[in-house]
């Protein structure tokens, strides 16, 4: 575990879920992996509200266009070139 973040794999997660659940609740984040791969977060849902927040700055501010962005990524996802 490094600082506020604890690494997992589904296995353990799933046999020891009240111990990571405690580690969430005392404010860490819990990256859980499968096959080495990460494959979600398990955060407290004060980080989780941030999160959300802080993707939506541009929206909210107007600076950004909203289907350029859509656009962009659409392009990105599907591998689109011109």
């Amino acid at each position: 575990m490094l600082g506020n973040t604890a690494t997992a794999t589904a296995t353990e997660m799933q046999n020891n879920f009240g111990r990571y659940l405690a580690l969430v609740q005392s404010g860490k984040e819990v990256i859980v992996t499968r096959n080495g791969k990460e494959v979600g977060r398990f955060i407290p849902r004060d980080m989780a509200v941030s999160y959300l927040t802080d993707s939506l700055t541009g929206i909210l501010k107007g600076d950004m266009d909203t289907d350029q962005a859509k656009e962009e990524g659409l392009r990105e996802r599907y591998e689109i070139t011109d």
